[in-house]
């Protein structure tokens, strides 16, 4: 009997997330070799080598900031790569990037999927929810490695192939303009909490209680009550917060399809109030970021 081949993926990227998913993806057994411009992360020195290592076809893994940097990743492998290989953006890019970027590497008979990736810092524990675009062979074909960085259970609880070509990160950008929301909740009624001091004494403990039996429960609110724990009057934090993009994008589709988002909208708006205001509600959301993506904290002086 013929040994059954393990799966050999490239990844390019080996920052939080990147690094994260290469020991997940080695932890399920599959072969992963990595390339960074960090010696002290790389597995390879270069693009050439990480190309090099794969056996054909290849399947590479990109997960590089998106923008100008993503571009010249996938310029370089459609310069590189042979038809037949496949490349899966798993960054957050824009949707409409993706119609450009799979048809530069179609030109080359180079496959492509788009996958929007969740799970921040804590994805090489628990696993990655996942949402991709692509066409269905392409999608089974790189369903080892989905599977590896899904969390464990059903599959559909982890996993959705949204669409063709752009519809995962569509998917992303919604789901980051809920995420928005929900902090910039959790945010205000922490302040609410916070301010009522002479009634109010544990502010923290509150939050923890919510945890069990209540409808606002969820993993975001663990994450608030883990960095209440830390510092239960976020006294640590500057309440500066930026935003990564997928929140402005949300509302310009909303705006190009005539969806009304207003509350998504205004905790976008919240969080350019927080460049001009420090306030204990953008500590709190400050704190969330920085809990769930590692997102750096501006230090309160």
């Amino acid at each position: 009997m013929t040994k059954e081949r393990v799966m050999h993926i490239g990844i390019i990227g080996l920052g939080k997330m990147g690094a994260n998913m290469r020991g997940r993806l080695r932890e399920a057994g599959l072969e992963v070799t990595g390339f960074d411009r960090n010696p002290d992360v790389t597995d390879v020195a270069s693009t050439d080598a990480l190309i090099k290592a794969l056996p054909t076809p290849r399947l590479v893994w990109v997960m590089v900031p998106a923008g100008e940097i993503t571009d010249a990743v996938i310029q370089e492998l459609a310069d590189k790569l042979e038809a037949g290989d496949l490349v899966i953006d798993g960054g957050n890019s824009r949707f409409t990037e993706d119609y450009k970027h799979g048809a530069l590497l179609a030109e080359k008979g180079v496959n492509y999927i788009d996958a929007g990736v969740s799970g921040g810092v804590w994805g090489l524990k628990n696993g990655y929810g996942l949402m991709v675009g692509g066409k269905a062979d392409q999608v089974e074909r790189a369903m080892p490695v989905f599977d590896a960085l899904r969390p464990a259970g059903p599959r559909e609880e982890g996993f959705v192939h949204a669409g063709e070509i752009g519809a995962g990160h569509y998917a992303k950008m919604v789901h980051n303009g809920i995420e928005y929301a929900l902090m910039q909740a959790y945010a205000e009624g922490y302040e609410l909490l916070e301010k009522k001091d002479d009634l109010i004494k544990d502010v923290p403990g509150i939050f923890k209680a919510w945890q069990r039996g209540t409808v606002v429960r969820s993993w975001l609110l663990e994450l608030l009550v883990r960095a209440l724990e830390h510092d239960p009057e976020l006294d640590e934090i500057e309440g500066f917060v930026e935003d990564s993009g997928e929140g402005r994008w949300t509302i310009e589709e909303a705006i190009a399809n005539a969806v009304p988002v207003p509350t998504i909208s205004a905790s976008i708006f919240a969080r350019f109030v927080s460049r001009q205001d420090d306030s204990p509600a953008m500590k709190a959301v400050a704190a969330l970021r920085n809990q769930f993506g590692g997102h750096e904290l501006k230090k309160a002086d």
